[in-house]
């Protein structure tokens, strides 16, 4: 062929050049499409697994309610669960009498007057006056609050009471209980507005067998009658059925008493 002064023709070349710039287009196109859909798929299986976690929340949190509605069980365990609040003592010896006073499970308080510092160390007299040999205060109980155990307390019986009927039914049954006048007006006084701003309130007073599970009492001094009073109650917006505790009148005063009051809401 007759050389013209013209380059060669180079169609083919291009053609090629062009298709080879065009798979390596495609390829990084493809490889971004597949980055992006690893990064979407990543997020939405980060999206589903929070869903289900919130999920098995909401069926956790349902059960818990519906197992404590229910009435399925009658058992409360108390593990770091409520408090029992203003558990107060007081010592009554026939004679002026140095007593220490131990609780037997000290690792459960939250507060205590004067403060407890491997039990309380007090010169006790018969009016029930007390003076602190480490600070030489004078006092007239001995004061705790903690958390309550688990010692799986059966609340299967107790009272309905309508919250404005509250002090009527104390005054009745903190006498059987055992406390005098002035112990049943300190329990009164404290715990009547909690229980007066419910519609009704359901309360069981536990045993002393149950008291003494939960927080043990340890004197020097062994005393001559021990009464213990621990009321639990939980608010109720209205009124319920339930088996009539029984209470176990406590023992006559006599010699060295020990009182001690609390309680705690549900």
């Amino acid at each position: 062929m007759e050389n013209n002064g013209l380059p060669p023709q180079t169609t083919n070349n291009n053609t090629q050049t062009n298709e080879s710039v065009s798979k390596n287009k495609s390829k990084e196109e493809i490889d971004i499409i597949n980055q992006n859909y690893k990064k979407v798929r990543v997020k939405v299986w980060l999206i589903m697994i929070a869903g289900l976690i919130a999920i098995a929340g909401i069926v956790i949190a349902v059960l818990a309610f519906n197992g404590a509605s229910n009435g399925s069980s009658n058992i409360v365990d108390f593990d770091d669960g409520p408090m029992i609040k203003k558990p107060i003592i007081y010592l009554y010896p026939e004679k002026e009498t140095e007593v220490v006073v131990r609780l037997g499970a000290p690792e459960k308080l939250t507060a205590s007057y004067p403060k407890y510092v491997d039990g309380w160390d007090v010169m006790a007299y018969p009016n029930g006056d007390l003076i602190d040999k480490t600070s030489g205060n004078k006092l007239y109980s001995l004061y705790w609050e903690g958390r309550r155990g688990d010692i799986g307390i059966n609340i299967g019986t107790g009272f309905v009471v309508k919250g404005g009927d509250s002090a009527k039914f104390l005054e009745e049954k903190l006498e059987i209980l055992g406390l005098n006048y002035k112990e049943k007006e300190e329990f009164i006084v404290y715990w009547l507005p909690k229980l007066e701003a419910n519609n009704y309130n359901y309360i069981y007073f536990a045993t002393a067998e149950e008291i003494a599970k939960d927080m043990p009492l340890e004197l020097s001094v062994k005393p001559d009658t021990m009464i213990r009073v621990s009321m639990m109650f939980e608010g109720l917006d209205e009124y319920v059925e339930v088996p009539e505790q029984v209470l176990t009148p406590a023992p006559e005063r006599k010699g060295f008493t020990v009182v001690e009051w609390g309680g705690t809401e549900l």
